[in-house]
């Protein structure tokens, strides 16, 4: 990794994690959010996956337009940290623990390998 990519990812690091604190006390069910990233393609290579409990918590979320205040919260604190995205409502998805135990056993790994494969490609 050049350098000049591991200090965006320490300031990518540093705002999703405002982001994950500030939705855990803040947005019922949501347990987690992970990114990936290409830096040979960075900021459009850029995924962000929000995590939620269970499939019901994450309908829920949605219906309650909890999504907008995900977009809202990392657009904030990206933008924090110098980092603009063109297109955060590509760029952002929404998933569950329930759904990942239910079509890949848990292992969030081969979960997030298809989306990692998109990341790649840009």
């Amino acid at each position: 990794m050049k350098k000049s990519d591991k200090k965006i990812d320490n300031a990518l690091r540093e705002a999703l994690t405002n982001v994950c604190e500030t939705a855990l006390d803040s947005v019922e069910g949501f347990v987690w959010l992970t990114h990936l990233v290409n830096y040979n393609a960075f900021p459009n290579s850029l995924k962000i996956v929000c995590v939620f409990e269970t499939d019901e918590a994450l309908s829920k979320a949605i219906d309650a337009k909890q999504d907008e205040y995900f977009y809202q919260l990392i657009s904030s604190e990206l933008n924090a940290v110098s980092i603009r995205l063109n297109k955060l409502r590509q760029q952002v998805s929404f998933d569950s623990e329930e759904a990942c135990e239910r079509s890949h056993n848990g292992k969030w790994n081969e979960r997030l390998a298809k989306l990692q494969s998109s990341v790649t490609l840009h």
